[in-house]
């Protein structure tokens, strides 16, 4: 019988083929406006680029002793077909597959959704604000015994609504990995890679309780984060933490790195940085909202210079 292929997976199969073109290839502008045609033509094939290139670059990234060493004896073409293989082992291993496609398809199903680059400002039934940042999605439910914000993706501001009716439910998101009581607050949550979540206050407290059970009070100036076993140590965090709501980066002394990392969230297609200049420093504000502006920014006042293959693949060098 026939393999039987879902949408989803014929187009990760195609975003590894297009990883491979642009790994060991030498696209020219034909091939190059083919890859923008493509990936241009809907969110479903954006995800699927985004978890291809996730999974090729996890793999580049191990240890040699785990399996770099020995993709470095094979031919090009062999290491070709196998880095194809690897990314799309996602498709080989059902319970992997099925948890990504559940995953990459949830936003488009939940209560509320952004892309990347967007960002909604809602008001909830109880008057609180809710505010979801770049590729974000929340699911929402309030009724008569519960308020409780679900975090399926991304990045949330949230700035409760004191109500004496309220006290016997407080509000609360959920994640993964456990949940953050407010207690009269403003707060953001931010879903990390590895099942880690990353909460922040600005105003009054929260209380974080794992799903192992370790619960921690966050005040207003400290941050932390936390997966379902552990909660880690407190951090100071600044109310200039929480300028993306305004469309800004503040950054204070970060690398590079992480700030192509922070700008990359907003950015439509890849954004890369060459290792030779992550650790150069940046300070000052950028705007999230025109990533182009804030890349040709960091281009004037650092020695580095932007390669673009494409609109969507976009790679910081150093300036020779």
């Amino acid at each position: 019988m026939a393999a039987v292929y879902d949408p989803a997976t014929i187009l990760l199969e195609e975003a590894a083929e297009w990883a491979m073109v642009f790994k060991y290839d030498e696209p020219g502008p034909a091939q190059r406006r083919a890859f923008e045609r493509w990936l241009g033509q809907s969110r479903a094939h954006a995800e699927a680029w985004t978890r291809a290139q996730a999974v090729y670059q996890t793999f580049e990234e191990l240890p040699a002793g785990i399996g770099q060493k020995a993709l470095g004896k094979l031919e090009n073409a062999q290491r070709r077909r196998a880095l194809k293989l690897l990314t799309m082992a996602a498709i080989a291993a059902p319970a992997g597959w099925v948890a990504w496609r559940s995953k990459a398809w949830q936003p488009w199903t939940a209560d509320y959704a952004t892309a990347a680059g967007e960002q909604q400002t809602l008001t909830l039934p109880d008057g609180s604000e809710l505010v979801l940042n770049t590729a974000s999605a929340v699911n929402l439910r309030f009724d008569e015994g519960a308020r409780r914000i679900h975090l399926a993706a991304g990045e949330i501001l949230v700035a409760t609504h004191p109500s004496a009716a309220d006290k016997h439910r407080p509000l609360q998101v959920d994640t993964r990995a456990g949940v953050v009581k407010a207690l009269g607050t403003r707060f953001s949550v931010r879903a990390l890679s590895g099942g880690r979540y990353q909460a922040a206050v600005f105003d009054k407290q929260v209380e974080i309780e794992s799903l192992g059970g370790t619960t921690q009070r966050l005040r207003a100036g400290q941050q932390t984060e936390f997966s379902a076993a552990r909660i880690g140590p407190l951090a100071p965090a600044e109310n200039s933490d929480a300028l993306w709501t305004r469309g800004m980066l503040v950054a204070k002394r970060m690398r590079l790195a992480d700030v192509l990392a922070e700008l990359g969230r907003h950015h439509h297609g890849i954004l890369r940085c060459d290792p030779a200049v992550a650790h150069l420093e940046v300070s000052g504000a950028l705007s999230l909202t025109d990533t182009d502006a804030a890349l040709a920014l960091l281009e004037d006042k650092l020695p580095i210079r932007i390669s673009r293959v494409s609109a969507y693949w976009v790679t910081i060098l150093p300036r020779h």
